[in-house]
């Protein structure tokens, strides 16, 4: 496995401006938002409590998820009414044009503190890179599973979100092989490929400037059964992706 090319806390903004993206471990990860590492761990368990994606085209049972949206500024975060998640087909050919209408976040996830000092990080981040403004927040729970074999964090392959800012937090591995992490420019011939497997680290991304993938997931041993859980969160300016827009 290839060793994640970790940023310092004082250079990480430098390196997404730079390159694109970046990757902290949870360290800086938590010196920089304030979470606690007693906080992000209980935050963990939430994972075993998500419902099974019925969205998949590709007729898979290997990804459980929950979604919900909030508006992010100056520190504060304001949960908006359930919504559903949407993108073009231009940024997801697999499962672009439709709105999915997942299994909302728990209430007692989003209420939890440490939660809300990482959205509120990541909003003071978008702000360092775009301009202090509203930010339009989608957060992901993912759980991939190796019930099929095989599990497929990113089925629809190398892509982008059509935002400003992704987060993709590696929350917990457990008996798997496989999940690599790979990072492309997008109008250029460089790539980063690693491996998360430290919990709560994180890879930032500027969305318009690199497509990213994960690696399918294999259990680590014949006959086995493991899982890859993450936290995925969207910024983008100006309003959420919506078929009306």
């Amino acid at each position: 496995m290839f060793l994640p090319p970790f940023s310092t806390p004082d250079q990480y903004l430098r390196d997404l401006a730079q390159r694109g993206f970046a990757v902290l471990p949870a360290t800086a990860v938590r010196a920089l938002s304030g979470a606690g590492a007693t906080g992000l761990a209980a935050l963990a368990p939430d994972w075993d409590q998500l419902a099974p994606d019925e969205y998949l085209k590709d007729g898979g049972r290997y990804r459980q998820r929950r979604h919900a949206s909030f508006v992010v500024q100056g520190g504060e975060v304001r949960d908006v009414p359930y919504r559903p998640h949407w993108q073009p087909l231009d940024y997801n050919a697999l499962h672009g044009g439709m709105e999915r209408w997942f299994e909302p976040v728990l209430p007692a996830t989003q209420s939890r503190p440490d939660w809300v000092l990482l959205l509120a990080w990541l909003a003071d981040v978008a702000d360092a890179l775009h301009g202090a403004q509203p930010w339009f927040v989608e957060t992901h729970q993912f759980r991939i599973d190796t019930t099929d074999g095989i599990g497929r964090p990113t089925p629809e392959g190398a892509h982008r979100d059509g935002v400003d800012l992704v987060a993709v937090f590696l929350v917990a591995r457990h008996a798997i092989k496989g999940g690599e992490t790979r990072v492309f420019e997008l109008d250029g011939p460089k790539g980063q490929r690693f491996t998360l497997e430290e919990p709560w680290s994180v890879l930032l991304l500027q969305d318009a400037r690199v497509i990213h993938e994960s690696t399918p997931i294999q259990p680590a041993e014949e006959g086995g059964h493991g899982h890859r859980d993450t936290l995925v969160v969207t910024l983008r300016a100006g309003g959420f992706l919506d078929p009306c827009a």
